[in-house]
This record gives structure tokens, C-alpha cells and sequence, in this order.
């Protein structure tokens, strides 16, 4: 079901999206991951190229995480844009300066400069970012906004193990060749410029006046924003523990070698593409059990990670933590579509995206918290995560049982 006040997708004379744009919007809404993914085998050898400027040891990192603070900062102001001047023409643009900006440190050689260039890419991804959620939601009724949230969870761990591996041999060639691989960009602009239309045109690109707006426009749903604001922001707190802390818990455990942590991630990580299945599966129930579902695998992996004593138990929790990391994206937005008119959707999805990506910062924050109450380590770090997310699985349990069943899915 869907909130009264959210029309469907545009329908009538407008034109409507098939599979070559299902498949753009999967693929362009791996660019934003991508800024992350790629630098993943290459910040040894950055950082060794940077050795001797000061403070190289912050500045690195810093250069990693650039793209995720603006785009915290930038997304709702995009959505703002989008709303008012339309999807298409951000997106096209948006996606080819994101390849101009992402191979820019391929031809510097100043770190301070190449951290610019990475805040400029993040400046773009908050555009594509806040852009294919919100075309996703304009082009697709709630089954197949399902489908395709679906897909980019199945694409996406294939896609960013492509990315890694070809990442790790641009890396060999020369300590920023990996930025090349951002050039992958330009043909997605192309066809990106030949394949997505604004909504609510048709074929000869004529206006026509989409449902969502007949009618007086409907007022911004501040209440619904705020609700799925702040659940987001909590739960990509908990989504980032493990990504950013994951191998100092191997190690408390006596897992020390790089190469035999990463393997154990790769293989565990095949949860991801199991918790969008299931996401497949519980996308037509009520939210609140959706909400349930993936803070219950969060919690339930993060605490069984901190009370882990070797790795064979931390292996098979960490497996239930990754399903529960593979659902929680694609509930998140589809609940966050699920409460955006169309005149307001491009702000909504900014705000949404803006929560999600703070969360990259405001993790390590907590975990250093949750450390220095529980004896400073790792691990007790993670079951205390994960106690808070068992909570937030019992508070949405407490929500489902008060739901009418009319309305089960408001919450």
C-alpha cells in the first residue's frame, strides 16, 4: 500500500520507463559507491606517495571520505534543484562532470588539490545520488521500484568486485591511475543523455501533467521526512560499524594477516545479495516489519561479532550481518519514496540521502563512545551496536503490533 497523499507514476500520455532505463538507473547508482570502492586497495600506496607532506596519515583518509561529506551537506540542496528545474538535465550533466572530477588527480600531483577535486566529485554524486532515487520513484509504481531496488542490490557487490579488482591493477601501473577508472562516467552520460526523459512528457516531449499534480501541489510531508530522517541517520550509523571497524574486530580475535581478513570479508559479503533477495520477498509487507527485519540481522550480526572468541563464529555472524546490511538500503529509500508527493520527491530523496551518508561520520563517533564505556575494546564496541539495533528491531515490532491493518505501512 501507499500513503493516499503520493499519486503513482505517471501514467496517460506520458512516456513510460522500460529496461534500458532500469538498467541506466542501476548502473548510475552505482557511481556514488564506486568514490568509495575504488580507493580501497589503493590508500597503502597513496599514502605512500604522500609520505612526506604533513599530516599525510589524516589527509588520506580525509581524501577517501570527501565525496560522503558533501554529498551529507549538498543532497538536500540538490533535491531543491531537482524539484524545481527538473531530473533529466542534473542527471546528464551531473554524470559527466562526475567523470571529469573523478580522473582529475590523475594529472595532479598536490594532495591538498587532489581532496579539492574530491569534494567537487562529491558536489556531482550528491546530483546523481538524490537524481536516481527520485526517477526510480517518478518512473515505477511500488512493484517495480521492488524490482529495481532489488537489482541494484544483486549488481552491486558484482559490480564493486570488478571495481576492486581493476582498481588493484590501475594501482600497480602508477599511484593514481586508479582515478581512471572514474572515466567509466562519460559513457554512462551518453547514454543517459539518449535514454532518460523528464517525467511527465511524452515521446515528442510535449508536457503532460502528471498526476502527482493535479491539484492544488500538496505541502512538503515534514513529519514523514523527519520520521524516515532519523531512522536512516541511525541506521547507517550502524550499516557503516563493521565497514569502517570490521578488520581491528579480526584482529582483537587474532586475525592479523590484511590479505586473510579481506578474503574472510569477500566471502561473508555474499550476504548482501541474500538480504536484497529477502528484500524482494518482504517489500510488499508493512514497513515496520521491514524496519524490524534489517535492524533484527543488523543487531543480531554486530552483537554476535563483538561476543565472537575465534573466527569461524565471527564468520557465520557476520554473514547475518551482511544480509541485514543488504535489506537496509533498499527498505530505507523505498519507505522514503513511499511517503513523496512528486512536486516535493527530489528534496525528499536529498534529505534521505544527506541522513544516509552522515552516517559514515557519525559511526566512528558513537563506536569511540560505546569503546571507552565498555573497556576499550572493538568488540565491546560492536555488541553495544548491536544491543541499540535489537532495540530499534523492538521498538518497529511495537509499532507493527499498534498498526491497524489499514495502515500498517505508515509507520
Amino acid at each position: 500500500m501507499v500513503d493516499q497523499a503520493v499519486a503513482p507514476p505517471i501514467t496517460g500520455g506520458a512516456r513510460k520507463a522500460g529496461l534500458a532505463q532500469g538498467i541506466i538507473l542501476v548502473i548510475s547508482g552505482f557511481l556514488p559507491i564506486l568514490a568509495i570502492v575504488s580507493l580501497t586497495p589503493a590508500v597503502p600506496t597513496i599514502l605512500d606517495h604522500f609520505r612526506d607532506v604533513a599530516n599525510a596519515s589524516l589527509l588520506v583518509p580525509i581524501l577517501v571520505s570527501a565525496p560522503g561529506l558533501a554529498i551529507a551537506i549538498l543532497a538536500p540542496f540538490a533535491g531543491m534543484l531537482v524539484d524545481r528545474f527538473g531530473r533529466r538535465p542534473l542527471l546528464v550533466w551531473a554524470t559527466f562532470f562526475y567523470g571529469i572530477a573523478g580522473s582529475l588527480p590523475y594529472f595532479l600531483d598536490s594532495l591538498h588539490a587532489v581532496i579539492a577535486s574530491r569534494l567537487l566529485l562529491g558536489v556531482t554524486e550528491a546530483a546523481i545520488l538524490t537524481i536516481i532515487n527520485t526517477l526510480i520513484a517518478d518512473y515505477y509504481d511500488a512493484a517495480g521500484r521492488r524490482k529495481l531496488l532489488m537489482a541494484q542490490g544483486l549488481a552491486g557487490p558484482a559490480m564493486a568486485s570488478g571495481v576492486i579488482a581493476a582498481s588493484g591493477m590501475l594501482t600497480a601501473v602508477s599511484w593514481n591511475g586508479v582515478f581512471l577508472i572514474y572515466l567509466i562516467a562519460l559513457p554512462i552520460f551518453v547514454a543517459t543523455h539518449f535514454m532518460i526523459f523528464e517525467p511527465g512528457r511524452t515521446k515528442q516531449g510535449a508536457p503532460v501533467a502528471p498526476q502527482a499534480d493535479s491539484g492544488p501541489t500538496p505541502p512538503f510531508p515534514t513529519r514523514a521526512v523527519a520520521l524516515y530522517g532519523i531512522v536512516t541517520l541511525f541506521a547507517s550509523t550502524l550499516y557503516y560499524v563493521f565497514i569502517i571497524q570490521g578488520g581491528l574486530a579480526f584482529r582483537e580475535i587474532g586475525v592479523n594477516d590484511p590479505a586473510r581478513v579481506g578474503s574472510l570479508i569477500a566471502l561473508a559479503s555474499l550476504g548482501v545479495p541474500v538480504g536484497a533477495l529477502i528484500f524482494g520477498w518482504i517489500g510488499k509487507k508493512a514497513t515496520a516489519l521491514q524496519i524490524f527485519c534489517f535492524f533484527a540481522f543488523l543487531g543480531v550480526g554486530l552483537a554476535g561479532i563483538g561476543l565472537a572468541t575465534e573466527y569461524k563464529s565471527m564468520m557465520a555472524l557476520l554473514v547475518i550481518q551482511q544480509m541485514g546490511a543488504g535489506m537496509t538500503i533498499p527498505i530505507l529509500i523505498a519507505w522514503a519514496q513511499s511517503k513523496l508527493p512528486f512536486a516535493h520527491r527530489g528534496r525528499g530523496m536529498g534529505i534521505w540521502a544527506s541522513c544516509f551518508f552522515l552516517g559514515q561520520f557519525t559511526s566512528p563517533f558513537f563506536v569511540a563512545v560505546a569503546k571507552s564505556l565498555t573497556g576499550g575494546t572493538v568488540q565491546a564496541a560492536f555488541l553495544t551496536m548491536g544491543i541499540a539495533a535489537l532495540v530499534a528491531a523492538a521498538v518497529a515490532l511495537v509499532a507493527l503490533a499498534k498498526a491497524k491493518p489499514d495502515t500498517g505501512v505508515k509507520y
